[in-house]
């Protein structure tokens, strides 16, 4: 049986018959992670697509020996690394929990089946793509062309509550771009603004 928020999810981008939901349920495997622990090492192959009913994780790489945060995810949306995941080639990012959280993955080969087998899953792979490239194109536009307190507030303003709320600072900083001294200024800034 598919759990609920994946149903939920998948059904909101395109219609599926009973036999095709619990086909599509039998493509995914359920998974706990604990805190701090890596979903994906970077240079290892992108094999799944992990779907977060509950937990908090990011995405990052290693540069000039610093982690960067490249993504922040939580319950009800996919993670993966996406380029390594569809080219079938080694990673260049880490996936790392950031809470204890429980995924339904998904392989490569379990989402080729589906969309050799069930037509209406190109839809959601489609979409998937999609909600990707736009996510890329807005950071991309947003670090190069915002300024530190304009990501900050356009971050709280809509990423999911869960992300900003509970994401440690030193990962929104590195995810924005900027230091986490600047991102202490600016959150102290509104707080005082908003006094």
């Amino acid at each position: 049986m598919i759990p609920p928020q994946l149903k939920e999810t998948i059904l909101a981008v395109a219609e599926f018959s009973a036999e095709e939901m619990e086909f599509i349920g039998q493509c995914f495997i359920s998974r706990e992670f604990r805190p701090k622990e890596h979903i994906l090492l970077q240079g290892n192959k992108s094999k799944e697509i992990y779907f977060i009913v509950s937990g908090l994780v990011r995405a990052y790489h290693i540069k000039k020996a610093k982690e960067v945060t490249t993504y922040l995810s939580g319950d009800g949306d996919f993670i993966s690394s996406y380029a390594a995941f569809i080219t079938q080639t080694p990673s260049l990012e880490f996936i790392q929990c950031i809470e204890a959280t429980h995924t339904l993955s998904i392989s490569y080969d379990r989402m080729q089946e589906l969309y050799d087998r069930i037509p209406g899953w190109q839809l959601v792979g489609r979409v998937l793509t999609e909600r990707n490239f736009l996510c890329m194109a807005k950071r991309v536009l947003e670090l190069h062309s915002s300024s530190a307190k304009e990501k900050y507030l356009d971050f709280i303003q809509h990423a999911p509550a869960k992300v900003a709320q509970r994401t440690p600072l030193i990962y929104v900083a590195s995810f924005l771009g900027i230091v986490p001294e600047s991102l202490s200024r600016i959150r102290r800034e509104i707080t005082s603004k908003n006094s």
